[in-house]
């Protein structure tokens, strides 16, 4: 299993209810990993539920991200982490995390992706491109910024920020090595099916 194609179709996780049944759904309609991603739950929940969704992401062998939380990560075994430039930064994380765990950092600009690759980044996380419900005040990235990032680093982009089928037909082919994605999927009646619609068209960009 390679790693860029790992970043193909990033399921991040929403604050809704009944979460691994959906996830499931989810994996089983083409999410290639899943990075569980919770603002609103004490540290304790969120082991008992990195545990829960690292275990489902075993059993459909995929790889399990945690964002943020470097030393839960730790703890739990995470295969990949995800922080962002409010973090305490990537040579902190892997001091805590270690060598094994793979880690990506969101950025905004050239000079943050530098940065990151620089700093020993894994990949990256460029956006939002487009408004986003989950980061209500960020400014959109012009697609002229993202073609520039892919032209300045040789690691792995993830295209983040409010991506729908519509907006991943937006990008050009090439630019990016997947897409996260959150309510697109998870939101949906029938999550497999958002996923393989998603990964459907996703195939036609990456």
């Amino acid at each position: 299993m390679g790693f860029i194609n790992d970043l193909r179709l990033y399921l991040v996780t929403d604050e809704q209810p009944n979460l691994l049944p959906r996830v499931e759904k989810a994996i089983q309609g083409g999410v290639t990993c899943v990075q569980l991603r919770r603002k609103k739950i004490t540290d304790d929940q969120f082991i008992e539920e990195a545990l829960q969704v690292k275990q489902l992401c075993r059993q459909y062998k995929i790889p399990f991200a945690i964002n943020d939380r470097v030393e839960i990560a730790r703890e739990v075994e995470a295969d990949w982490l995800h922080i962002g430039q409010e973090d305490k930064g990537i040579l902190y994380a892997r001091a805590i995390v270690g060598g094994m765990t793979k880690i990506g950092v969101s950025v905004h600009s050239v000079e943050e992706a530098l940065e990151a690759e620089r700093s020993g980044a894994d990949y990256v996380g460029v956006g939002a491109l487009f408004p986003t419900s989950s980061k209500p005040d960020t400014i959109p990235l012009h697609l002229n910024t993202l073609r520039s990032i892919r032209k300045a680093i040789n690691i792995p982009i993830v295209g983040i920020g409010g991506i729908t089928e519509e907006m991943i037909k937006q990008v050009p082919p090439g630019i990016v090595d997947g897409f996260a994605i959150i309510s697109s999927i998870l939101s949906d009646q029938d999550p497999k099916s958002a996923a393989i619609r998603m990964r459907s068209v996703m195939e036609q960009q990456c």
